[in-house]
């Protein structure tokens, strides 16, 4: 058994719930209570644990997560305690993408986008280049970051880089096997992925901004 957590993060609609079917699918075995039914959104299921939403109050499920993946989207890195070993895969997207997704995604769900992409993208900037100093800070986390876009046009390099960080033993040809193009729904062909920049610190409102786009989609 690994003897550390494998953490698949990112923000939602990133590629979260993809890395998580093809860590599956290569034989590792994923912390997850199926309460979150797959949908239109995630037709191959979502992979989440309910109680992980609540790390910053019950971390008892850590112990059930050594040498299993667990998602956690990246808002709740900040609240895992701190000496417990992790391997951090970080799914990273072009984040037009990202935001178009997730007003998709509410739009099924009968609610509405309470900000336009371009405000949602500059407050996910923000948060990630935060998280970014959060996760080099933290000797207990070593992340590896992988582009959901590049992923899906070269999914053998992703499943190599990913195996090799993990230590080895996974089938990368059977993780390669569960990408599927045709969800790949919203492109932003020739746009260069935006990369988390310094552009300063996230501030009170921002961060209740994104929490609440967090809460809407289901996250927090």
């Amino acid at each position: 058994m690994r003897p550390f957590i494998t953490i698949v993060s990112g923000l939602p609609r990133s590629g979260t719930s993809m890395m998580m079917k093809m860590l599956v699918a290569g034989g590792m075995d994923a912390l997850t209570d199926d309460e979150r039914l797959a949908d239109e959104d995630n037709p191959g299921g979502y992979f989440e644990l309910q109680k992980v939403k609540e790390v910053g109050d019950d971390t008892s499920w850590l112990d059930d997560a050594k040498g299993r993946a667990v998602k956690m989207i990246s808002r709740l890195l900040y609240s895992l305690p701190v000496g417990g070993g992790y391997k951090v895969i970080f799914m990273e997207r072009n984040l037009s993408e990202v935001a178009a997704s997730q007003r998709k995604m509410l739009e099924r769900m009968g609610k509405e986008a309470t900000e336009p992409d371009d405000v949602t993208i500059a407050l996910y900037v923000k948060h990630l280049a935060e998280v970014r100093e959060l996760l080099a800070a933290r000797p207990d986390m070593d992340v590896l970051y992988v582009s959901y876009n590049d992923t899906m046009t070269d999914p053998l390099t992703t499943a190599d880089a990913v195996n090799s960080f993990l230590g080895g033993g996974l089938d990368v040809v059977k993780m390669t096997s569960v990408l599927d193009n045709s969800l790949y729904r919203n492109r932003a062909d020739g746009q260069a992925i935006a990369q988390p920049e310094a552009t300063g610190p996230v501030s009170d409102e921002d961060d209740e901004a994104i929490k609440e786009r967090l809460k809407s989609l289901g996250y927090l």
